[in-house]
């Protein structure tokens, strides 16, 4: 599940603009996750985190940040709290920095608009 996830995300960050949504994602991906149940969300959140963890450490963008939490201005606490871990700030902090999820936007798309970089990683 990780892998298309992971490919449906680079394929977004490639062809579409904006941001997708955790329903959207479950659809277009085909996952088969029913948000409504807590721990089929949990698992989602669990997957993107394991993703965007091996993306940071290998050197390339943080692939969830495209997802955005409904009702909310783009992100949940647990990106917040993963940017942290990852040693980017400090979770609330960066919450409050309008410019660090644009930044972190822009920074995917470029990447991933870059075809030697979806040969060789995508």
């Amino acid at each position: 599940m990780n892998a298309r996830v992971r490919s449906h995300l680079i394929r977004f960050a490639r062809h579409q603009v904006g941001t997708t949504s955790y329903l959207n994602l479950v659809q277009e991906a085909e996952l088969g996750l029913n948000l409504e149940i807590s721990h089929e969300k949990a698992r989602l959140n669990e997957i993107l985190g394991e993703i965007s963890e091996k993306e940071y450490h290998s050197g390339r963008p943080i692939l969830s940040c495209l997802v955005k939490v409904a009702g909310s201005k783009g992100q949940g606490d647990s990106f917040f709290k993963l940017c942290e871990r990852l040693g980017l700030g400090e979770w609330r902090t960066l919450k409050q920095d309008p410019e660090f999820l644009k930044n972190l936007r822009y920074e995917c798309r470029e990447f991933w608009q870059i075809d030697a970089n979806y040969e060789q990683f995508g």
